[in-house]
């Protein structure tokens, strides 16, 4: 009996890691994925980046595409282990933006 595989679509698809790029750059990384019909967008940031998550968020609702809403922020922290294997408490944020 053969074994069938469906292939899932990548659950990180639409999911932006906001870096120490210009905040720039993740707005148009927003907006790409919005043009190449995306419904939803994610936007995941660490630490001292969260800044820059919620900078991009707003310049794309405020500037670029009014049409598109906030529709969920998620907030968590999670526990890096650091190169000396200490345990690190950094803040996490998600923020969807969608159409």
């Amino acid at each position: 009996m053969e074994e069938t595989t469906t292939v899932q679509p990548r659950k990180d698809e639409n999911v932006i890691y906001v870096g120490k790029k210009p905040t720039m750059s993740y707005v148009l990384a927003t907006i790409t994925q919005f043009n190449n019909g995306a419904e939803s967008v994610i936007l995941k940031a660490r630490g001292k980046l969260i800044s820059t998550a919620v900078d991009t968020a707003e310049i794309v609702r405020n500037r670029f595409m009014p049409n598109c809403k906030i529709a969920d922020i998620k907030i968590k922290t999670e526990e890096l282990t650091s190169e000396d294997g200490s345990l690190n408490k950094v803040s996490a944020i998600e923020i969807t933006i969608q159409k």
